[in-house]
């Protein structure tokens, strides 16, 4: 795919997002790896109303090449693409659910949400928990990088989650799956559940290896 056509996609997917309520305001940020460097949405923009031309084009060590100014979180974005070298896109939302979920102080930081459905286990796997930091605080890419060693999605307390994908439209799928999920698991607190157990998602693993 062309970087042109990674631009019109990043800005179908941010209006998608947006229409949809998965992210509000300017908040919000959509990256693609390139073999230079990575697109990454501008800073204080609504992914809702994204022009193509103006996403930020950054080189490996992060500077800007063309387009408006990034991100603030797009070291955010490096640290991961550090991380995991076979994702090619990440996303990274302040969705409701998801953010409701980060604030909980009774979850398992090493595997925030359980496996509630068989899509969660395809599409995320594991969750970890990274502790809050100030927004903008550089020593978050420390955390996002050594969280996401651990699995693909990573989630920041009190923040919102981080997660990526060997394309854009499976980074975008993977973050809209955990959304889904963070809302279930918050219907479904203090209920008797029936988990995907061991096994169920073991063999989810094997026949849908990511």
């Amino acid at each position: 795919m062309s970087e042109k056509e990674l631009r019109e996609r990043i800005a179908q997917h941010g209006e998608s997002l947006y229409d949809r309520g998965l992210t509000s305001g300017s908040s919000g940020n959509i990256s693609v790896r390139l073999p230079d460097g990575m697109l990454i949405t501008p800073t204080n923009v609504c992914l809702g109303r994204l022009d193509p031309e103006e996403i930020s084009r950054l080189d490996s060590a992060g500077n800007l090449v063309a387009g408006r100014p990034p991100s603030k979180e797009a070291f955010l974005h490096l640290a991961y693409y550090r991380s995991r070298s076979k994702e090619q896109a990440v996303v990274h939302l302040h969705s409701t659910s998801s953010v409701a979920v980060s604030c909980l102080s009774d979850i398992d930081p090493e595997n925030v949400l359980p496996a509630i459905t068989a899509y969660y286990v395809m599409r995320v796997g594991e969750l970890t928990l990274v502790p809050y930091f100030a927004p903008g605080d550089q020593e978050l890419a420390a955390a996002v990088e050594l969280a996401s060693k651990a699995s693909r999605g990573v989630l920041l307390a009190n923040h919102g989650p981080v997660i990526g994908g060997l394309d854009l439209d499976a980074a975008v799928y993977a973050a809209e799956e955990l959304e889904e999920t963070a809302k279930l698991y918050m219907l479904l607190r203090n209920l008797p559940v029936r988990f995907l157990d061991e096994a169920q998602q073991g063999e989810l693993r094997r026949r849908f290896p990511s």
